[in-house]
């Protein structure tokens, strides 16, 4: 296990332009230990300008970017200080997934059994000795992991991991994320599929025209959008509106025989629907979807939108 294990990525205070356009402006965040961070915003927010300030490859105008507290540029064989997937189809399409490994091994003084030991990790046992450049975007995808994870870096950066997977290699992900932040690693997740996020990450950053709109764990994210709203599921939906209301609650028609009730907590519906004999089938918390909370951040930094589609469009 790498010693540094426990280090972050600490983005403070950077602004970054091209010409006239602000790409950063004034981002700060950290990637913390033990945890799977999900880093989200629309397109153009500045994720992939973000990661290349933080890999040294674009330079800030202002502010710093850290991986356990040094410049990416200053560390010796970075890879084993933070490992990144950026772009999986970065590679020479003549050399073996396993050349490929190797090569990249050899630059970090890395041994050669370390490559065989993320081969089978990232599942391309049978496909080692065939040339990349053949391989499906699934199968880059896992290259792409097979390399971030060569130095065994306390730090992980990945864009876009589910790309290009099929189901079984989804899983596969979800599951690899989730032992990389056990084993106290910090991980930054960029992605655009919320429902991913919403099974893996334990926190969130979402940015907007290159600011941080939102940095907070993905729980308290969901449990303040949902409003503690309770769903009530009931056959008498005007007998069960007039008890709650009665107690105290707001109640509204939330479709049909289903009332969302706010102001009184999901047991105490319960009890109040139960004691004055109400029939119900169902009485749950409204828990909102992380693509439901993250749109509603973000409906102001949308910078690229579509037209909506218009009544009878195929």
């Amino acid at each position: 296990m790498n010693s540094d294990i426990g280090a972050t990525i600490e983005v403070v205070d950077v602004h970054k332009r091209f010409g006239p356009q602000v790409a950063l402006d004034g981002m700060t965040f950290a990637v913390r230990p033990g945890q799977v961070t999900g880093f989200v915003g629309p397109n153009g927010a500045g994720k992939s300008t973000t990661m290349r300030v933080i890999l040294g490859l674009d330079a800030a105008d202002e502010g710093f970017a850290l991986v356990g507290g040094q410049p990416y540029r200053t560390l010796r064989e970075p890879l084993r200080h933070l490992g990144a997937l950026l772009d999986a189809s970065a590679l020479q399409p003549g050399r073996t997934a396993r050349g490929h490994l190797l090569w990249l091994a050899h630059s970090q003084g890395l041994p050669a059994r370390r490559v065989d030991e993320v081969v089978e990790q990232a599942g391309l046992g049978q496909a080692a000795r065939r040339k990349a450049g053949g391989f499906s975007l699934g199968m880059r995808q896992r290259l792409g992991i097979a390399a971030a994870l060569l130095g065994d870096p306390p730090v992980l950066m990945l864009d876009e991991p589910f790309n290009g997977l099929d189901p079984d290699g989804i899983v596969w992900m979800r599951g690899l994320l989730g032992r990389l932040a056990r084993e106290g690693r910090a991980v930054l997740v960029s992605t655009h599929l919320m429902g991913e996020l919403e099974d893996t990450a334990d926190h969130l950053v979402v940015i907007g025209r290159g600011k941080v709109v939102a940095d907070t764990g993905v729980a308290e994210l969901l449990a303040s959008r949902s409003g503690g709203r309770v769903i009530v599921r009931t056959s008498a939906a005007t007998h069960a509106e007039a008890v709650l209301r009665r107690a105290g609650a707001t109640v509204v028609t939330a479709g049909d025989e289903t009332l969302g009730v706010s102001g009184l907590a999901d047991e105490q519906v319960v009890a109040v629907l139960t004691g004055s004999a109400v029939p119900f089938s169902a009485v749950s918390a409204d828990r909102v979807t992380l693509e439901h909370a993250y749109m509603e951040l973000t409906r102001d930094a949308v910078e690229y939108r579509g037209a909506p589609a218009e009544d009878g469009a195929r």
